[in-house]
């Protein structure tokens, strides 16, 4: 009987980083190998399954149409792989061993620094790998396999996982002080002047959370959407530029400390967007997502 020769896990990780950055040397550095090494693994896959999957040029790099294919089923592969894994950490010790938790800009700055000094106290096994981004990113690199759950806000479409609400965040209008009087307890989406609402940029969830308590459509047309990043918002708001939304969480954080800005609650009927862990479905882990999300939650509400 002839031996068949199979592509290794090292091999279909190269070719997935290759697809993801699309680039020889940024693929390399994902992978933690150099260039040749990443190059000669992709060679080797190809010689063993004797087809081209990507087409090399000095400027780009494309993949074949089986090529593409493959990418797919790699992503499956290594997933179920990484699960082989999941399942012995899920017989050992709870919050043990690596995970891998993106967490949407929104929260990260805000949150972070209150939780992950309990869970080293309470779980120092646990070596808990972080990765800062967008929403639909975080859901995207949840769904390939590229992290193993992800702390968002809701709602927002993330696939087919599992999820765990963990605390309601409320949301505050920031404004120059003095704009408001000072016994003004909260602000009515009707208050709100859209020509000088400033949101974050498209990709934020936290623009669509913001968009939709207020239940107003002229605010999505006349709201100035250029905000990166909540800080970046302070600041043009510091300057007299306009006004725009915080969570609670931020506020709690201190990020009014040092400027002239005030906050006052959103008064509407949905004023708050509701932080959550999700996880894919049927994962060997989720017990310890699950434990996981009970930290969270009591950090929250500390």
């Amino acid at each position: 009987m002839a031996q068949t020769y199979l592509p290794t896990l090292k091999q279909l990780q190269y070719l997935v980083a290759l697809k993801d950055h699309g680039h020889f040397g940024r693929a390399a550095e994902a992978c933690f190998v150099t260039q040749s090494t990443l190059s000669a693994g992709l060679r080797e896959l190809e010689t063993l399954i004797g087809v081209v999957l990507v087409e090399r040029t000095r400027r780009v790099v494309r993949f074949t149409p089986l090529g593409e294919r493959i990418v797919d089923k790699a992503r499956r592969v290594l997933r179920e792989a990484d699960e082989l894994s999941d399942l012995a950490r899920a017989a050992g010790r709870p919050l043990s061993g690596e995970m891998r938790m993106s967490v949407i800009p929104t929260i990260a700055p805000f949150l972070l620094p209150r939780i992950l000094p309990r869970l080293r106290q309470g779980y120092p096994d646990l070596k808990l790998f972080l990765r800062e981004e967008p929403s639909g990113a975080a859901c995207e690199s949840l769904n390939t396999g590229r992290t193993d759950c992800v702390l968002l806000a809701l709602p927002y479409a993330c696939g087919d996982v599992e999820t765990a609400p963990l605390f309601d965040d409320r949301l505050f209008v920031a404004f120059p002080e003095g704009e408001y009087a000072a016994d003004h307890e909260a602000v009515t989406s009707s208050e709100i002047d859209e020509t000088r609402l400033l949101l974050l940029e498209d990709g934020h969830c936290l623009k669509d959370h913001a968009l939709a308590a207020c239940n107003r459509p002229e605010l999505r047309a006349e709201a100035t959407m250029l905000g990166t990043s909540l800080h970046t918002m302070v600041q043009m708001v510091d300057n007299g530029l306009g006004v725009t939304m915080l969570p609670e969480m931020a506020l709690a954080a201190g990020i009014l400390d040092h400027t002239h800005v005030a906050a006052r609650p959103l008064k509407a009927d949905n004023p708050s967007r509701r932080i959550a862990l999700v996880w894919r479905k049927a994962s060997p882990r989720e017990r310890d997502f699950r434990l996981l999300a009970e930290v969270l939650a009591q950090s929250g509400a500390d």
